[in-house]
């Protein structure tokens, strides 16, 4: 497994969720579920490390759902003894996902999984072990594409 550079300011992107995507919880997130939520929070969307609201990390700078699902950046507080840690088991390769932290608002059923239409987001956190696979800090590569296209989303708007 290669690692993931951090940025020199401790600066990082990826996808906190992906959208029609079955997790190993059973729920499947649907295009739109985060936009509410992001509205009404506005920056108040804690980073945390393992749903730990006792380990505060950093700060999400942006967050936009795209066609693929939620894209996050986010900046590692340095200094502070987690986030150091944190980037450097990032950057060597030993964690890379993320996961997040909300209340259902609005779901239905299908085929005994729960479909998420509208979802109150509270936090995203880098984790060891994500539900959502795909839910993962990106490469440098595929995160500045992705930042570029979050861009235009939230210029759009």
């Amino acid at each position: 497994m290669s690692g993931i550079p951090i940025g020199a300011d401790g600066r990082f992107a990826g996808y906190a969720s992906v959208f029609n995507k079955l997790d190993s919880g059973g729920d499947i997130v649907l295009p739109g579920a985060f936009a509410k939520s992001l509205a009404k929070r506005r920056g108040r969307i804690r980073l945390l490390f393992q749903h730990d609201p006792k380990e505060p990390v950093g700060t999400w700078e942006s967050m936009a759902e795209d066609s693929h699902g939620l894209f996050v950046t986010g900046r590692l507080v340095p200094g502070v003894p987690r986030s150091d840690a944190l980037r450097r088991l990032i950057e060597n390769g030993a964690l890379d996902g993320l996961s997040i932290g909300f209340r259902t608002v609005k779901a239905s059923r299908r085929d005994g999984n729960r479909l998420l239409h509208e979802i109150d987001l509270f936090e995203v956190s880098i984790v060891t072990f994500p539900m959502m696979e795909d839910a993962r800090i990106a490469s440098p590569l595929s995160a500045g594409a992705a930042i570029a296209a979050a861009t235009r989303t939230i210029r759009n708007r």
